[in-house]
């Protein structure tokens, strides 16, 4: 059975954006083309891959399985594609990335901005979620998580260094509530919190002392999936807040914010980028990983995580 790749993209970019519209948006075509895209590879299958309503679709059991069987190969096939078309020249087209809220150094703006001038035939594309799904099934070229949650069967390069978590308040909060001195004392209080999304839970703030990890469920009283919220929060004096040292660095430099329990929160691996190991790397993500590894190299001395090399922090 021949099948036009250009349909099954079609089929991809639906499944992916959920509505006719977004695929169409997606593909920069009409919404009746990807219509008409779909409906004839419904025939050409003779089963139905979507269930329609007016205001979005959802896949069918034989659609799912398709999407399983098709979006990874269709990923391979496309960036075998651009590499042996880009081979002689600059590296172009739109690169989707993924990364996570936190990822500091990669969202801070410099590392995209010096990015899109070095290349600028390169479209990028960057989703901020906190969400952990399947960047291939998503169509995401690459994504950008810390070391330990992203699956073993990825490819994951070093973007920082080791990173740190820290606890902290404004001067103010701790001259009128106290210093806590072990980190169950932080039950007692003002916490903001932080929780990917409303039907999370909060996360609990990890600590680790003699080789003993533990957790405290801090029960906020302020919860948000916005970092800059709770940076904003603390810096008004509304609690102790905990996340990744580079978020509160400016603050913490200017005597803004001010951190505890140092001594219980060691150092561990970083933010990776990271990609499927059976996709060809096209050329706009070798430029990207490229450009990553420069700015590391100039910004740390060399480590044995300096370079392109496969790593998987578990």
């Amino acid at each position: 059975m021949a099948i036009d790749l250009n349909l099954l993209r079609v089929f991809v970019a639906v499944a992916e954006g959920g509505t006719f519209r977004a695929a169409a948006d997606r593909l920069g075509v009409t919404r009746s083309a990807v219509s008409q895209g779909i409906q004839r590879l419904e025939d050409i299958l003779s089963q139905p891959l979507f269930q329609r309503s007016t205001r979005s679709v959802r896949l069918t059991e034989f659609g799912e399985k398709l999407l399983e069987g098709v979006a990874p190969h269709l990923a391979e096939i496309t960036a075998t594609l651009e590499t042996a078309m880009d081979a002689v020249g600059a590296p172009k087209g739109l690169l989707r990335i993924t990364a996570t809220s936190i990822a500091e150094r990669f969202l801070s703006g410099p590392l995209i901005a010096s990015f899109a001038e070095a290349y600028p035939n390169i479209t990028l594309d960057v989703t901020v979620s906190d969400d952990e799904f399947d960047i291939v099934a998503a169509g995401y070229d690459a994504g950008v998580r810390l070391g330990e949650v992203i699956e073993k069967d990825m490819v994951a390069i070093p973007v920082t260094g080791q990173q740190r978590q820290v606890a902290v308040a404004s001067p103010k909060y701790f001259e009128k509530y106290g210093w806590p001195q072990h980190p169950k004392e932080l039950t007692n209080h003002r916490c903001v919190g932080w929780r990917p999304h409303p039907q999370s839970a909060p996360y609990r703030w990890e600590f680790e002392r003699d080789g003993q990890a533990f957790d405290v469920a801090v029960q906020p009283q302020v919860t948000t999936n916005d970092m800059l919220l709770m940076v904003r929060t603390a810096l008004a004096g509304g609690g102790i807040t905990f996340g990744i040292e580079e978020t509160f660095q400016p603050y913490l430099e200017r005597g803004e914010l001010v951190s505890v329990l140092d001594d219980w929160l060691p150092p561990f691996a970083g933010f990776f980028i990271y990609f499927p190991s059976r996709r060809t790397v096209s050329p706009k993500l070798r430029a990207l990983l490229d450009h990553i590894r420069d700015l590391r190299i100039k910004e740390w001395p060399p480590q044995t995580d300096g370079d392109l090399s496969c790593l998987h922090r578990r």
